[in-house]
């Protein structure tokens, strides 16, 4: 370490006053563009781009001491100090050179500005922070989450630093996020580099933008602003508290938006609780950095003051796929506890906050699947756009207080999606209030900043799907649709720019969690690649993205075995850990990573379509198999199963986030892989049959009961019934009313097994019908309480008992019959 920073004492001596002319010219222009980028509340880029670690630091030393003058020069900076995030890989030699002589020289220069240093690892902590200025050295990994992540952190009249390779030599170089895009059957030699390409592209197109090539002391782009004095309407911010209100002025005094000051007033219609079987909810959806996470902090304390004067104890839910997106919302309802004098304490889990209590009053944060559970005077779902449906439904049901919030546009997820599969439902709903709020002020910078721009264009963060006309929809009726194999290359261009936004707009709409990451694998991952289906005027109605997996390599067949894992090879992996068979190991197939259907024209056979034009094309290439996986709820796995893929794994933990279990389904397409399926569904099935009293005793019946009974031809788990005379003899007596459940519940349990396990032949012999499977399923296979079942089938317990005995009955009439006495007499 010492010697490191003797190394860089050295390196700061001997460039202290380093200068280039081309890039003093540059500083200028960007300095007069900053200048306005002030006044409007606008942001810049510089890039530095060169493969000299040690002027790289120079370099971006100077520019941020140039940029501390900007802001003294125009009295923003006069007191308080110019707070710098920089973020790079600590692990990194060259990374640690540049970032220390950054802040050897800047220290040297100016005591205004400070400088955070993180690590990449670290940055997901300061998501909702804000800074003057960002560095990114950018020079080991371009991972489109980091960029989704960290460039709003930067408030309006700031500078972005991204610090690269050689512009020239960029390209060639792969990025730790393309190094783990590598395969054991496609190494790194195969990965693409697509994406760098696009970003590079993109920082060209946009305004704002500077780019300062090291390696050749030139300028690559530079942005030419005229002066503004007059500023536009626009970029003035004032607040209006209003007169009539129940929350204190205190509370309005934290907002920084009129947005948030609307927003706070609309929560006060929460203070009063809905009337008894009705709800209210809020929905309140905006772009990324509006300040809807804080505008519900503020709304969350100032709740608690009022409730507090009715309530003896006052209890605030507060979930979202990850505790980092709940910061804001924890720091703004900390901040407005204390201005309201409430005194409140803090639990950390780590760096971040998981609670805030005082006295009758908490504001706790859990994950997703808990909520439903847990009772609360008033719930929050922040980033409600990274939860699945069926969770977002699951909460509602239970509480009758409930703020929704959702990006739009933004790293959390697709808030439109959200609006179009959650909102239409709700909506539907007679027993709801609904309030609905857009917020469309930033926060942290102007209207129309071209730095946003920059980003939304970059990451597609604001890419939606093609308007279908009349034509298009003529198309759909009679099957027109033509089945499309994209050039990534000319996508990722300005050629083909439009379709990858049709493409990638559906699975913004369709999918509960897109990320930045996605698009940079779409673009690289030598093991994807994407299809699509178009109408006749060239519209893209279905996206599928595929990854293909195997064989797997002879040498890690035995570790992966033995557990370890293998990456970018989920089917075969999971199929080998819990199946067993090592045949399996030097097959080839497709996964479908995701597939979706234009939400104007979903169930109308697209998906369906799509599946038969990718089975044909695996086919051909002579894969063995087609699979994927998902958060199994009965309408998808219908979908699946209606395409001859059928369940064979799934997951013994529910999903934090979306609250369901991950199924794995197979379509083989060759007679090793159609022979091993009999294996692997008999398999699945005897799994599923035995652990559902415990591993998966809170599994949904409707999902369960699905899986139980899709039809599987001739495998059968068992062969003949067997049951002893004293079995059949309890079971006759249960049936006719004189003996409670509890003393055959045995019996039940191996008629239950035989009965699914031999289901298509049992169900013609006994015709039970779907609720009485279901209720075999709850009470003797799931082992649930008799109010449960009765709850869940809305029938009374005692209706629910003697239907268990009418199913008692049908057994003993199917198999033995009700001739022989009560009791068994042993003939000697």
């Amino acid at each position: 370490m010492e010697a490191e920073k003797s190394i860089i004492g050295e390196i700061v001596e001997k460039y202290e006053n380093y200068t280039r002319a081309s890039f003093i010219r540059l500083l200028r222009k960007l300095k007069k563009s900053l200048e306005n980028a002030v006044r409007l509340n606008h942001r810049r880029v510089l890039v530095i781009s060169g493969d000299n670690p040690e002027i790289s630091g120079i370099l971006t030393a100077r520019s941020l001491v140039e940029f501390s003058k900007v802001l003294k020069k125009l009295g923003t900076s006069t007191e308080s100090n110019i707070e710098v995030l920089y973020v790079y890989h600590s692990d990194m030699p060259h990374a640690r050179l540049r970032r220390g002589i950054v802040e050897e020289l800047v220290k040297r220069k100016t005591k205004k500005v400070k400088i955070k240093f993180i690590d990449y690892s670290q940055s997901e902590d300061y998501l909702g922070t804000t800074f003057n200025s960002l560095v990114m050295d950018l020079n080991e990994d371009l991972r489109p989450n980091d960029l989704g992540r960290m460039i709003g952190v930067v408030k309006g009249g700031g500078l972005i630093i991204l610090q690269t390779p050689s512009w020239n030599e960029w390209d060639k170089k792969l990025t730790l996020f393309q190094l783990s895009l590598a395969t054991p059957q496609h190494p790194r030699e195969e990965v693409r580099n697509i994406f760098k390409k696009w970003f590079k592209m993109k920082l060209k197109e946009h305004h704002g933008i500077f780019i300062y090539d090291a390696d050749n002391f030139r300028t690559i782009k530079s942005c030419i602003d005229k002066r503004i004095e007059v500023l536009p309407a626009s970029s003035h911010r004032s607040i209006v508290i209003p007169e009539k209100r129940v929350f204190p002025r205190e509370v309005y005094l934290q907002a920084l938006t009129q947005d948030q000051v609307n927003v706070i007033q609309l929560l006060e219609r929460f203070v009063e609780k809905p009337k008894y079987g009705r709800k209210r909810i809020l929905i309140l959806i905006a772009d990324r950095g509006r300040g809807k996470s804080c505008a519900l902090g503020i709304g969350a304390a100032a709740l608690i003051n009022e409730l507090l004067k009715v309530k003896n104890r006052v209890r605030i839910l507060v979930t979202a796929p990850k505790l980092s997106n709940v910061q804001s919302l924890m720091d703004l309802a900390l901040k407005t506890l204390e201005a309201l004098k409430l005194n409140p304490k803090i639990i950390r889990r780590g760096r971040r906050i998981i609670e805030i209590k005082g006295e009758r009053y908490s504001i706790e944060y859990w994950e997703p699947i808990k909520i439903p559970s847990l009772r609360g005077d008033i719930v929050i779902v922040d980033e409600a756009a990274g939860l699945h449906v069926p969770m977002l439904h699951a909460i509602r049901k239970v509480h009758n207080r409930i703020l929704y919030s959702s990006t739009i546009h933004g790293y959390e997820g697709a808030g439109r999606g959200f609006s179009i599969r959650f909102l239409q439902l709700v909506k539907e709903d007679p027993k709801s209030d609904i309030i609905e709020y857009e917020m469309k002020e930033p926060i942290r910078y102007g209207l129309d900043d071209p730095i946003e721009k920059w980003q939304f264009d970059t990451l597609l963060l604001d890419a939606e799907p093609a308007e279908l006309d009349s034509r298009d929809l003529d198309d759909i009726a009679n099957n027109r649709l033509s089945y499309f194999v994209p050039n990534l290359e000319r996508w990722f261009s300005k050629e083909g720019e439009e379709e990858l936004r049709q493409f990638f707009g559906i699975y913004v709409l369709a999918h509960y969690r897109n990320e930045p990451d996605d698009l940079g694998m779409m673009a690289d991952a030598p093991h994807h690649t994407i299809r699509a289906l178009k109408t006749s005027s060239g519209k893209i109605v279905c996206s599928v993205q595929l990854a293909e997996e195997g064989p797997i390599p002879p040498d890690m067949v035995d570790a992966l075995l033995m557990g370890e894992r293998i990456p970018g090879n989920i089917i075969p992996d999971r199929i080998l850990k819990h199946l067993r068979i090592r045949e399996f190991a030097e097959t080839r197939g497709w996964r479908i990573v995701r597939i979706a259907t234009h939400p104007r024209v979903q169930g109308r056979g697209i998906g369906t379509l799509m599946l038969k034009y990718l089975i044909s094309e695996a086919s051909q290439r002579g894969y063995n198999w087609i699979g994927a996986g998902f958060g199994v709820n009965p309408p998808l796995l219908k979908f699946w199963v209606k395409n001859d893929f059928l369940p064979i794994h799934i997951s013994p933990d529910r999903n934090p986030v979306s609250g369901e279990y991950t199924v794995i389904v197979l379509n083989p397409l060759d007679y090793l892989v159609a022979e091993l399926m009999k294996i692997f569904v008999k398999e699945f099935k005897c799994k599923l049959l035995i652990s559902l009293h415990e591993i998966y005793r809170d599994m949904e019946v409707d999902v369960a009961h699905m899986m139980l009974t899709i039809p599987t031809g001739t495998i059968k788990l068992f062969g003949k019934l067997y049951l002893s005379r004293i079995q059949w003899d309890r079971l006759r007596i249960y049936s006719l009313g004189p003996m409670t459940y509890e003393a055959v519940c045995d019996v039940m349990k191996l008629l239950s097994f035989y009965y699914f396990s031999n289901y298509e032949e049992c169900r013609k012999k006994l015709m039970f019908s779907t609720r009485e499977e279901e209720i075999l399923i709850m009470k003797v296979l799931q082992g649930r309480p008799w109010d449960e079942v009765a709850q869940r089938l809305n029938e009374k317990q005692i209706k629910i008992m003697m239907s268990l005995k009418e199913i008692a009955k049908k057994f003993v009439n199917a198999y033995v019959g009700y001739n022989e006495k009560p009791g068994i007499t042993i003939k000697k």
